[in-house]
């Protein structure tokens, strides 16, 4: 038995490593298809791989690292062929989430993100706080190597930047969403579910692909989610809205139609970036307020069942010594 457990082990950790590297890899393929160019470097709006990595951690722990390094080789080789250099790329690109990581469990971090810490946390250390690590190590790579000429190394930078972080803000809540327990919906809450999702379908596209500019009509519908869904609906929503808005960039059609491409990616970054930050925030916050409001209904409920006890114990007793001091007074 000591055998069989000592051998299933290293299978186990193999078997995750390298499916967690399938995942990262399949993440920044897909990420790749709706690249931008600033200043001659290809950038992603919205990097997944990053956001896989950070929930691949949070899932598994710090014995995944292998897997998301392993993913960023198979990611960097399907893009150009290995050099000396490549090793930084590897090393930002691994050492970033895991930095993500520790930072997340050295606060506490819990992945339902029921808490308004829960989300913060994940902004500002997880997400725009780590991902300065992969950014300014691969930027300072290309400017080191010569790809790059040193007067674009903030453009570039900022754009490498905040793809990796709108990867972790978007990629990552909807990550741990699917592995978390879902409720079943009541009937009625998954008609609303489905009315809400049709209007999503229909307007999001209209408001990312029209000539006029109608990107603000998101924000309603992301408020909507955020109320009555909480977690779930804010963040599919978001993340429809983000892909739906890179199509529209990456075609330069709609609200991103004769701009330049620095233009491009300030706007579709701005738009991502306040749509995350607006779903993650406000339904952490329903979801607190939610989970305040059950825990004082609980107590209110239990408080009224001890009252309850006492009073029937009182009643009891005084019952009791009626009965006692009925028989005295008969006799005297």
């Amino acid at each position: 038995m000591v055998a069989s457990q000592d051998l299933r082990a290293p299978a186990v950790l193999m078997l995750e490593t390298l499916a967690v590297a399938a995942c990262y890899y399949a993440a920044g393929r897909l990420g790749l298809l709706w690249g931008l160019i600033v200043e001659g470097a290809v950038v992603s709006p919205i990097w997944p791989p990053t956001g896989v990595a950070v929930a691949c951690l949070l899932f598994f722990g710090l014995r995944c690292w292998a897997g998301i390094a392993l993913g960023a080789l198979f990611v960097l080789m399907s893009l150009t062929s290995l050099q000396w250099s490549s090793l930084g790329f590897l090393v930002g690109n691994t050492v970033a989430p895991v930095c993500g990581y520790l930072l997340l469990r050295g606060v506490g971090f819990r992945s339902d993100l029921a808490r308004l810490r829960d989300g913060l946390a994940l902004v500002f250390l997880g997400a725009l706080g780590a991902m300065l690590i992969s950014s300014s190590s691969g930027v300072g790579l290309l400017v080191a190597t010569g790809d790059l000429p040193g007067h674009d190394f903030w453009v570039v930078w900022l754009a490498w930047w905040v793809g990796d972080a709108m990867g972790v803000l978007i990629v990552t809540p909807v990550l741990l969403l699917v592995h978390r327990e879902r409720p079943v919906m009541r009937w009625s809450r998954s008609a609303e579910a489905v009315g809400l999702a049709a209007i999503v379908g229909c307007s999001v596209p209209l408001a990312t692909h029209s000539h006029i500019s109608l990107l603000f009509l998101v924000y309603p519908l992301l408020i909507w989610a955020a109320l009555r869904f909480q977690l779930a609906g804010s963040m599919l929503c978001a993340l429809f809205a983000s892909v739906m808005a890179t199509i529209a960039a990456t075609d330069r059609v709609g609200s991103f139609a004769q701009l330049s491409r620095v233009e491009v990616m300030i706007k579709l970054q701005a738009f991502n970036g306040t749509m995350a930050l607006t779903a993650l925030l406000l339904s952490a916050v329903i979801t607190e307020q939610r989970n305040t409001r059950r825990s004082v209904e609980r107590a209110c409920q239990e408080l009224v069942e001890v009252l309850e006890h006492l009073t029937a114990g009182d009643t009891a007793s005084n019952r009791a010594l009626r009965d006692e001091g009925g028989p005295r007074d008969g006799a005297g």
